[in-house]
């Protein structure tokens, strides 16, 4: 078979093109690919759910990548390694209540799942502002080419509309504080300092709806909620963003 330049790039084109042009309608729109995102969008999608996770960087996966400090190990207590178990994620118990986890196969098997399930991922892409209508209600996200962002160019953005959004943009809370600062009321106190127990035992309570159509998980939660944050222990990032799928999929299957 000899290989054609223009039909390999005419075939990237063509499949990418139809799957944006398909959803920019969607059900949930899940805005960043960290653990707890990635995790919200494979169980979503298992659910029925159409949903597409939008990531900023090349890369899917957050800070679960780099475990701690580059150690490639991430640590998960006892009541979160059934989700490690749940996507095929295998473990070692370290000390009673302490189970290891290799954080690049933890990634590529929640990544996997989640494509599996139905989900799209839409990775270099940036939201730079949200929709809200007469109503109140967050409805839609305005993206643009995360390099457009990074080159400061003047190029406008399109529109994706959903109905719901799933926060799960990590310590900076970057949806929320969109909404916060056009005037939503969504009060956003800040990520407080590190105590893993506490920021732990909290985030489910943190993973909610924080403004109409609006949904926070993973550490974004806890950022808006004025919690601690827990460093490189994942469980409660895997448990958020399975509320946050419960949470989402309630919302926009039963209204």
């Amino acid at each position: 078979m000899e290989l054609d330049e223009v039909t390999i790039s005419r075939a990237i084109l063509a499949t990418q093109m139809e799957t944006m042009v398909e959803y920019l309608d969607l059900d949930v729109a899940v805005v960043g690919g960290g653990p707890s995102g990635i995790t919200c969008a494979a169980l979503l999608a298992e659910k029925g759910v159409k949903v597409g996770l939008f990531e900023k960087k090349l890369s899917i996966g957050g800070g679960m990548w780099g475990g701690g400090m580059m150690f490639p190990r991430i640590v998960v207590q006892a009541e979160a390694k059934r989700i490690l178990d749940r996507f095929g994620i295998a473990s070692k118990e370290f000390e009673p209540g302490y189970h290891v986890a290799k954080s690049v196969e933890a990634v590529s098997k929640l990544t996997a799942a989640a494509c599996t399930a139905g989900a799209e991922f839409f990775n270099l892409i940036a939201v730079e502002d949200v929709v809200i209508k007469g109503d109140g209600r967050l409805a839609g996200l305005v993206v643009n080419w995360s390099p457009v962002e990074m080159a400061g160019l003047h190029i406008d953005p399109l529109t994706i509309r959903c109905k719901a959004v799933v926060d799960a943009s990590g310590h900076d809370a970057t949806i929320a504080h969109m909404v916060a600062k056009k005037g939503g009321d969504l009060p956003i106190r800040g990520e407080g300092f590190m105590w893993a127990d506490r920021a732990e035992g909290n985030i489910l309570e943190h993973t909610r709806e924080v403004f109409p159509g609006l949904f926070v998980c993973g550490m974004a939660a806890n950022a808006v909620a004025g919690e601690c944050r827990m460093g490189p222990i994942f469980g409660g990032m895997l448990l958020s963003g399975e509320r946050a799928a419960d949470l989402a999929a309630a919302a926009v299957l039963h209204p």
